[in-house]
C-alpha cells in the first residue's frame, strides 16, 4: 500500500482506500467489493479493478488506478484533439496542445493526461515552466493508453 500512496502523491494525491478491500495477487493490486472479495476464489487471476503492480520496488500504475486519481484533485493538464493522438501513439506533449490545467503544473511535476471530455489518457512528467517554455517539449509521456497496443505488435 505505500507504494500505492506514494505514487498517488506524485500527483498531489492522497489515496483513502480501505486497505481491506486492496487485494494483493503476486505482485498486482486490486480493488475489490465486500461481496466480491467474499465470492473470490483463492487462485484469481484478475478481480475488481486494477490497481497497478510492483515491480523492483517500483510502482506501475494501472488505468483504472490513473482515472481514480484524476477524478480527485490531481495534477491534470487537458489536450486539444491532435495532441491526444500523437500522445497516445506514444509522443511528448508541446505546450500549444494543453488547453488547460489543474493542480500544479512545475517542473518536474507529474501530470496526468485529460481529453477534452475528462477521460485519463496517461501521464506525464513537467519538464520546464509553463511561463518560460515557447517552443519544445512541456510533458514528457510516462505512460499512455497506446502502450499496450505497441507492446502486443512487438511480439
Amino acid at each position: 500500500m505505500k507504494s500505492i500512496r506514494d505514487f498517488a502523491n506524485l500527483f498531489g494525491v492522497d489515496v483513502d482506500l480501505n486497505e481491506n478491500l486492496v487485494v494483493k495477487r503476486g505482485n498486482g493490486y486490486f480493488l475489490v467489493t465486500e461481496d466480491l472479495k467474499k465470492a473470490m476464489a483463492k487462485g484469481f487471476f484478475y478481480v475488481g479493478s486494477y490497481l497497478g503492480k510492483v515491480k523492483n520496488g517500483v510502482f506501475y500504475p494501472g488505468f483504472e488506478f490513473l482515472r481514480m486519481l484524476s477524478q480527485k484533485d490531481a495534477n491534470c493538464i487537458v489536450v486539444d484533439e491532435k495532441t491526444e493522438w500523437l500522445f497516445i501513439c506514444g509522443r511528448d506533449i508541446f505546450k500549444r496542445g494543453i488547453t488547460g490545467m489543474k493542480g500544479s503544473t512545475k517542473r518536474g511535476d507529474y501530470v496526468l493526461v485529460l481529453n477534452k471530455n475528462g477521460e485519463t489518457l496517461g501521464y506525464g512528467r513537467v519538464t520546464c515552466d509553463f511561463d518560460e517554455v515557447k517552443k519544445g517539449v512541456a510533458v514528457k509521456n510516462m505512460l499512455d493508453l497506446g502502450d499496450f497496443l505497441r507492446r502486443e505488435k512487438r511480439l
